[in-house]
């Protein structure tokens, strides 16, 4: 994977290059004139030869390798235990019950009948990447394992073939399968985040029904819908794609894209979002956009972004595997020379020199920290939270205050238009209905279908301004509408044409169930928690006191909110911004990491690190907890690396491990760090 990325990396007009790893797709961004061919070549000189990205291929080829591993993982446990059968003999000679020379040497040809072929077979899995990396010029974490292997057994058979006292056709065999163990739950553990996406893929509808001029009806397969095509959607079905309400009205359920579990009423003129179930009116739509870019599909990219991204420890392994390498090959020449030349035999020699190749492999290094990274991300997946770079798990981690935004985060986003005179509501409602603002949905809701205002003009942390037959009219803050020094002290919204009357509406929105709990969570675990809001004093206030907040700021503009977050972060503090609307999103930006819940707009969540759905605010103690959990596993992983090689690396150097000893020592220390990084998924599912 580095070696990848940094190849391509290098090249001129190159400005990032990702590989990820669960589906095996390489993303380039190019400066301007940069040129892909280059990046073609490149990849095919250094043994990586790229096609375009086929997702049904992408798949076939990941079960094709999980079948070669599971294939090559059987054969390897039936040669070990199979060669192990007649070593068992020979090793009994240890302790006193010595086999005579020609039932030694039977019972060793015996071992190799059976152990080397199936060592052989097994190992292509090492010895083809061995290769297509040495004939790139380079050399990875597979090249050693190789050299170690196919080192063991041409001495086995050598001492076989000159009736010599010890083989190791069984250590050999053995190291491979505890080897593609660890290989096997990697590949289990990258395919459940692959999963994770296709999980929500899956729920979006394969076809559509596609209306022409002549209002005909066919379902076409969902590659086939172009922005611009009117489709129909019946109760039941689930929208295809991206579209507006051109008929209809319905309700429609989100509940997959937003955690939103009410059904959410649309008309004529709304958005509908791919994915949402129609639940019961019949809706002509015009899509907004193909498949693949629809909300689902950009969900499901975050998935996949989240098991890729590579956070600072992945990067550190990397870089210590790159260095690791050369001198470990160092090492083991060393070890032959150094032997051989204090009067060892050259078999001695270079048996010592295998078993430093073998015990020293840095698969423990490779696997400590994306394992972890990527049990994290699953983990948090299955309980809503989803989480879009690997270095978001590795700051939050760090965090030690945390900021509250008030509507939509700390209180449920649902407020209810508290008693209004109709006629007032009635003429509010064509700007309500072009605002995505909660308050200014709850005012919709109220009104009921009707007309959208046109021209509108939103100016965040303010309000809209739009026109409704010629006449231009404001919703939003009071200052922002002419009615600066009328505020209530609850939460408002206020309407009025420009230079005209205001009129105040007022709304009721309730604390969020375990905001209290989430509240002295957070505090718990450290973290000092204040409210920044742009609501008023009074309703801050209440929602400050039911969740037991006792730092809180009302009145809050976006670049009050962000200078807040500037502040802290000035001061020494790792904040976490929690935010939903689009005066949050300059705080969520300037934030060591950010959270903003399903509900939020666009550019919050585009802003955010991670996303959770559903009504509790507990995921983001959820999300705390495995982020420092995450932390935690890889550091201990590196430090299980790091003792291990301290000690085993001069101990087979003195000739005090065996290769055999030095397969199950070096299996055993990848199978500790993977299990350790699987420890995190516990309790992970829902």
């Amino acid at each position: 994977m580095a070696k990848v990325e940094g190849e391509i990396s290098r090249l001129t007009g190159v400005r990032s290059a990702r590989l990820n790893l669960s589906t095996g797709k390489l993303a380039v961004s190019l400066r301007r004139g940069g040129d892909p061919v280059l990046v073609l070549d490149t990849l095919e000189r250094i043994g990586y030869p790229a096609t375009l990205f086929d997702p049904e291929a992408a798949e076939e080829a990941q079960d094709r390798e999980g079948r070669t591993i599971t294939m090559a993982l059987a054969v390897a446990a039936f040669g070990a235990g199979n060669a192990m059968m007649f070593s068992v003999p020979i090793w009994a000679g240890l302790f006193g019950q010595e086999l005579g020379p020609a039932t030694r040497t039977l019972m060793q040809w015996a071992s190799a009948v059976i152990g080397a072929p199936c060592a052989v077979f097994a190992g292509m899995v090492f010895f083809k990447s061995a290769w297509r990396s040495l004939r790139a010029g380079q050399a990875n974490m597979d090249v050693p394992i190789s050299i170690g292997v196919l080192l063991t057994l041409a001495v086995s058979f050598l001492e076989t073939v000159l009736h010599g006292r010890d083989t190791y056709f069984d250590a050999a065999v053995t190291l491979l399968f505890l080897l593609l163990i660890g290989r096997w739950l990697d590949h289990s553990l990258r395919r459940k985040a692959r999963g994770a996406a296709a999980d929500l893929l899956a729920l979006q509808a394969s076809t559509a029904i596609l209306v022409d001029q002549q209002g005909h009806e066919r379902r076409v397969p969902l590659r086939d819908v172009s922005p611009g095509d009117l489709l129909l959607v019946r109760p039941g079905e689930r929208i295809p794609v991206d579209a507006r309400v051109v008929s209809g009205t319905s309700d429609l359920d989100n509940a997959i894209l937003t955690g939103e579990t009410a059904a959410v009423p649309v008309r004529t003129g709304e958005l509908c979002r791919a994915g949402a179930m129609n639940l019961n009116g019949l809706l002509t739509l015009v899509a907004l956009a193909r498949s693949e870019d629809s909300t689902l599909a950009e969900i499901a990219r975050l998935v996949e972004a989240g098991s890729q991204s590579k956070s600072a420890y992945v990067r550190l392994a990397d870089k210590a595997a790159a260095i690791y390498v050369p001198v470990v090959h160092s090492a083991a020449a060393l070890t032959f020379v150094a032997g051989w030349g204090l009067g060892l035999s050259p078999r001695e020699a270079l048996l010592r020199a295998a078993t430093v190749l073998i015990i020293t492999c840095p698969c423990a290094l490779g696997l400590a920290a994306p394992a972890v990274q990527v049990a994290a991300a699953s983990r948090l997946f299955r309980r809503g939270v989803l989480v879009k770079s690997g270095i978001a798990l590795e700051r939050l981690a760090e965090v030690d205050r945390v900021f509250l935004d008030k509507t939509g985060v700390l209180t449920e986003g649902r407020p209810r238009l508290l008693a209004a005179n109709p006629a007032d509501v009635e003429r509010a409602a064509p700007l309500a209905r072009a605002s995505a603002h909660p308050l200014a949905k709850a005012l919709a809701l109220a009104a009921g279908p009707g007309p959208v205002a046109g021209e509108v003009k939103e100016t965040p942390g303010q309000g809209l301004e739009a026109v409704v037959e010629g006449r231009t009219y404001r919703m939003g803050r009071a200052d922002f509408v002419g009615a600066g020094g009328r505020t209530s002290g609850e939460t408002e919204l206020w309407f009025g044409e420009v230079g005209g009357e205001a009129l105040c509406f007022r709304f009721a929105d309730s604390l969020r169930s375990d905001a209290a709990i989430t509240v002295a969570g957070l505090r718990q675990r450290g973290c000092e928690v204040e409210i920044l809001s742009g609501d008023l004093e009074g309703p801050t206030a209440t929602a400050a006191h039911s969740a037991g907040v006792s730092v809180w700021k009302s009145g809050l503009t976006p670049q009050d909110k962000a200078s807040a977050v500037e502040a802290a972060t000035t001061s020494g503090a790792r904040v976490l911004m929690v935010g939903d609307g689009l005066n949050d999103v300059a705080a969520l930006s300037k934030a060591h990491a950010a959270m903003a819940p399903g509900t939020a707009l666009d550019a919050s969540q585009t802003a955010a690190d991670l996303i959770f759905s559903g009504d509790k605010l507990g995921s983001v103690l959820e999300a705390l907890d495995v982020a420092r959990a995450a932390r935690k596993r890889a550091l201990e992983n590196f430090a299980f690396a790091a003792l291990y090689n301290l000690i085993a690396g001069p101990a087979a150097m003195l000739g005090l491990i065996n290769p055999f000893v030095a397969a199950l020592a070096m299996s055993g220390s990848s199978l500790v760090v993977t299990l350790n990084a699987l420890r995190l998924l516990k309790g992970g599912q829902k």
